[in-house]
């Protein structure tokens, strides 16, 4: 899927730089042209400084976008999520992040979901990373509680896990 959107900018790679920024903070475009998150506007300038380009390409990409229907059907829809990972120990929630041996290997969560279950832990929320974006995908799990150390021998026992760690 992101190989088709990066396809539509492939002569642009500073806007291509652009989508990419929206797509992670799951910015949105408006009618107007306007990147928001919800109905808070960002300025373009800060998206630039943050993309690593001048200003009209921002403007040039939200165009772009919003000339394609399916550019502009996906960044009219796209949202951003509170990512609990740093502050779950505060709120007395567990972490679980995994490192998989493969990310692109099926089942992963289900897997990893099963152990936790088994010891009668509810999941909050589970958050997996795109390998697009990162070199070194994980997959995150919030628990309602703290989570016991044995546990990490169960995951680390799973073909599709290589680390495992909790806090």
């Amino acid at each position: 899927m992101w190989s088709t959107l990066l396809r539509k900018f492939e002569k642009y790679p500073a806007q291509q730089k652009v989508l990419k920024v929206l797509f992670e903070r799951g910015f949105q475009v408006n009618d107007e042209g306007k990147v928001t998150s919800g109905a808070i506007e960002i300025a373009h300038t800060q998206l630039a400084r943050e993309a690593g380009v001048d200003r009209r390409v921002v403007d040039s990409t939200t165009e772009v976008i919003l000339s394609d229907d399916q550019l502009k059907k996906i960044f009219q829809n796209v949202r951003s999520i509170p990512f609990l990972r740093d502050v779950a120990p505060l709120l007395g929630q567990g972490v679980v992040i995994i490192t998989p041996d493969d990310a692109s290997h099926k089942g992963i969560i289900s897997e990893v979901s099963t152990v936790i279950a088994k010891h009668n832990i509810s999941i909050r929320q589970a958050v997996s990373d795109d390998p697009f974006f990162t070199n070194e995908p994980k997959l995150t799990i919030i628990t309602d509680t703290k989570v016991p150390g044995s546990i990490v021998e169960e995951l680390l026992k799973l073909d599709s896990v290589k680390g495992v760690s909790i806090y």
